[in-house]
């Protein structure tokens, strides 16, 4: 019973965060605005794999000038592509929450 009740826990939390993912995505996309922005970093980050192996993922950040002129320094949802630092990308905020982006596509 209480495995149950671990795996149950586990996958409400990987549903909602899925879930607030989707609708944050959506948010941004029906009122974000759009902006030109740089790839500024990518962190690798390394997890233990189910299969006892290693797990990679990559975040990506990126630097553009907001509606106020400030720099700001966001997480991308996603990066389109092979995506290197320094790369160019037209992405979509927030100005309420600036320091996440989507790309636009």
């Amino acid at each position: 019973m209480k495995d149950y009740l671990i795996f149950g826990a586990v996958a409400a939390v990987i549903i909602g965060v899925a879930a607030f993912t989707v609708i944050r995505n959506r948010k941004i996309r029906k009122n974000g605005v759009e902006a030109d922005a740089v790839v500024s970093r990518i962190e690798e980050t390394q997890s233990p794999s189910a299969e006892g192996g290693t797990d990679f993922s990559e975040t990506y950040y990126d630097t553009y000038v907001d509606q106020n002129g400030q720099t700001v320094e966001a997480q991308l949802d996603h990066a389109p592509g092979r995506t290197r630092v320094g790369d160019p990308v037209r992405i979509k905020y927030l100005p309420e929450k600036p320091h996440f982006a989507i790309p636009v596509k």
